[in-house]
């Protein structure tokens, strides 16, 4: 899928969130809207050091209070402005918030397995799927596609939306949406193909 028909060269950084109470205690967030926990003021702060170096023409946030605060410490204290996307709120884990991943685990083998192997294949009980939430994260991305013709756009989500909007940009296989990652950001070039 060409989600970006203009752009000859567009880079993405993609940054995760900082963490909430709910993730350094290993349990679901989803759409929960939580503040960064005071170790995902941490993560977010070495975050904006880190990426200080990049020229970053622009950074779309999740909707999410823990995404906006990791934005706005990417945007050197407002010099670059933060646009915050309304429709991007994370996957809605339904019954599964705030539910520990070991006691999911342990009371739904099978479904965890599942979730873990082939995510786009399971609705939380009373949740949404990866495939509603992927609509709401292509519509934006075209937007941003026609927006900006080159440049490096900050993209910043919180676990799993990030997983989604990571596999929407360069068209990847979604892998384990609840076990935490390591990396807080990625860079991600996007150049489109000329079409023969």
């Amino acid at each position: 899928m060409n989600l970006f028909e203009r752009n000859s060269h567009l880079n993405f950084l993609l940054v995760r969130a900082g963490s909430t109470d709910l993730d350094d205690q290993g349990r679901i967030t989803g759409s929960l809207d939580m503040p960064l926990s005071p170790t995902g003021e941490r993560e977010a702060h070495e975050t904006s050091v880190e990426l200080d170096s990049f020229e970053i023409d622009a950074i779309f946030s999740a909707s999410c209070l823990a995404a906006q605060q990791t934005a706005q410490l990417l945007s050197r204290n407002g010099e670059i402005r933060v646009r915050v996307e309304e429709s991007w709120v994370n996957l809605n884990h339904g019954l599964w918030h705030g539910k520990s991943i070991e006691e999911l685990k342990e009371k739904q083998p099978k479904l965890y397995r599942q979730w873990q192997e082939n995510p786009e294949s399971v609705c939380p009980p009373g949740g949404e799927t990866v495939d509603d939430v992927r609509s709401r994260v292509t519509s934006v991305l075209k937007r941003i596609g026609k927006k900006f013709n080159g440049g490096t756009v900050a993209l910043v989500a919180p676990e799993p939306l990030f997983s989604i909007i990571r596999s929407e940009i360069d068209d990847s296989k979604l892998g384990s949406l609840l076990l935490p990652k390591a990396d807080r950001w990625e860079e991600v070039e996007f150049e489109r193909k000329p079409v023969a």
